[in-house]
């Protein structure tokens, strides 16, 4: 499989079929690595379990190979769902906001914490580092409508870009800080 006349490599157009939900189950990093993954023939197309079945028969017809089942593996299919904080069993630990990807949570050391409901793409991510468990995943609305459901998935990877950006900005500036102090510790002119 070529880039295609819009311009899109393999992996651009196999990482747009998927859900963005950067849940990690598939066993990469987010969807794109995943995306990456299945272009170079190093994954198998039935590793997403929130995208299931639908995901599973885009990608297949897009690649031209059969449809599988979902991988035992790699779990369950997962309906459409989102995180609800209980705020009145929040601590304000604020571990349930780092590991969010496309920053769902808001909230402050030793405030309550919120879920923006339409920005959660339900990935699970949040759960196990709440020390409290005031976490829980509620239904979230089915999208049947195929171009919602794009749009919903571009939102999602939009703000996991950003997320991506803002990551690699914080730790540039955490180096060049770093490297800053070390130059004058050692009476260096800094960078």
């Amino acid at each position: 499989m070529n880039a295609s006349s819009s311009g899109q490599t393999p992996a651009e157009r196999i990482d747009a079929l998927l859900p963005q939900t950067q849940c990690g189950r598939c066993t990469y990093a987010g969807c794109r690595p995943y995306a990456v993954a299945i272009a170079a023939g190093e994954a198998d197309i039935n590793r997403c379990p929130p995208g299931g079945e639908r995901t599973i028969r885009a990608l297949a017809t897009l690649l031209d190979l059969p449809v599988r089942p979902l991988a035992p593996e790699v779990g369950p299919q997962t309906p459409p769902q989102v995180a609800w904080i209980d705020e009145a069993r929040c601590i304000g630990c604020a571990r349930c906001i780092a590991p969010c990807p496309v920053d769902a949570i808001v909230g402050a050391q030793k405030l309550a914490h919120t879920v923006i409901a339409d920005h959660c793409t339900g990935c699970e991510l949040c759960l196990p580092p709440c020390p409290v468990d005031c976490i829980e995943l509620r239904p979230a609305a089915e999208v049947n409508d195929d171009f919602a459901r794009r749009e919903r998935a571009d939102l999602a990877r939009g703000r996991y870009e950003r997320h991506q950006a803002r990551l690699a900005a914080e730790a540039e500036a955490e180096r060049i800080a770093f490297e800053t102090a070390r130059r004058r510790a050692r009476g260096e002119d800094p960078p």
